[in-house]
């Protein structure tokens, strides 16, 4: 079985919507793995035997190639999460996967609690490749297994995913909203996205939609299916916010160039400017240079916010950065995670205090 398995044989995908909660459309699809198994055999069986017989990155790599064979024909305008474990993320048959599919641009790779993280530093190089391609990183399954907080700061993912133990019953459980209420909170701090999945019936969801979370996933919404299902039935949208002042309202113009010699020229050769955005070749920022910084060679991690952003939250996010950084400025992305330019702390300061 582990040999058909692992050749492809019986080894299908599928793909279930996740939902905009504030626009109620489709925006991305996670990609499921289905198997044609014998009788009396369940997907935890093969599993279970993969691991005895120290197979689980064949069976996992199979799995990553089944889904992302679909993904050249994915609406426009969505992204795709696939699954795989911590464990076997720096095998060989798994980085093959990521060279045969250079470019991740649209693509979450959720790393699946079924196992303990036990180092996230030594993930770190094969995170960072993936990174380098275009793809994000996603933690499945908070709430469960091993997903705890200080490993959400390690990882520093781009999308945490709360599992269907902290949705189930939400709407009648206060101490799961508050939960949920204080993960969102988190998530913006850290510049991370959040979903639920398992939403299984109204109630669910139009709890989770009144806490601000962003993204919902479920059979209440939609079963998955063949590549790409629609959502069966129409959904409420949720109603605008009051107007007020946002990111792109102070919105900055900052060079961007792809290595830190580039920015360490820029400075060289013209006094006045006082910052540069490190991008990478997709031209998604990945760092705030200052002329110090570039002549040094030395990149930090920079605060990203939309430009949609409120400037409150905004400045919430900016204020939680260590003492060094916190008066660096913002880079500002748009929709699609690119750079489009920058805010200063100073004008986000005294727009909120106005």
């Amino acid at each position: 079985m582990l040999d058909a398995v692992s050749a492809g044989i019986g080894v299908s995908a599928a793909f279930q919507p996740i939902v905009d909660t504030a626009r109620g459309i489709v925006v991305g699809y996670e990609g499921l793995a289905r198997f044609e198994m014998p009788a009396g055999i369940s997907v935890e069986d093969l599993f279970a035997r993969a691991r005895a017989a120290d197979r689980s990155a064949q069976i996992e790599a199979r799995c990553l190639r089944a889904v992302l064979a679909d993904r050249a024909s994915i609406p426009a305008n969505c992204f795709l999460t696939v699954n795989v474990s911590p464990h076997v993320l720096r095998q060989d048959v798994i980085r093959a996967v990521w060279r045969d599919h250079p470019d991740l641009q649209g693509v979450f790779v959720e790393l699946t609690e079924q196992s303990a993280i036990d180092s996230a530093a030594d993930l770190e190089p094969d995170l960072d490749a993936i990174r380098g391609a275009g793809g994000l990183i996603a933690v499945d399954d908070l709430g469960s297994g091993y997903a705890g907080l200080s490993r959400l700061l390690a990882l520093k993912p781009a999308l945490i995913k709360l599992d269907r133990d902290l949705i189930a019953g939400i709407d009648t459980d206060e101490a799961k909203r508050a939960l949920v209420e204080m993960i969102g909170t988190f998530a913006g701090r850290i510049d991370a996205w959040v979903l639920a999945e398992g939403i299984e019936t109204e109630a669910e969801y139009d709890t989770i939609t009144a806490l601000g979370v962003p993204l919902a996933q479920g059979y209440y919404l939609a079963r998955p299916g063949p590549a790409w299902p629609a959502l069966p039935k129409p959904l409420r949208t949720v109603a605008a916010p009051q107007p007020g002042p946002v990111v792109r309202d102070l919105l900055d113009v900052a060079p961007a160039v792809e290595s830190v010699a580039s920015a360490a020229r820029i400075f060289t050769e013209h006094a006045g400017v006082r910052t540069v955005v490190l991008i990478d070749h997709h031209g998604r920022p990945v760092s705030v240079l200052d002329g110090e910084s570039a002549h040094l060679g030395v990149t930090t991690d920079a605060v990203r916010v939309n430009l949609d952003t409120p400037v409150r939250d905004a400045l919430l996010r900016a204020i939680t950065r260590d003492s060094t950084h916190r008066y660096d400025p913002l880079i500002v992305t748009d929709n699609a995670g690119r750079y489009a330019g920058i805010v200063r702390l100073e004008r986000l300061i005294t727009t909120a205090v106005r």
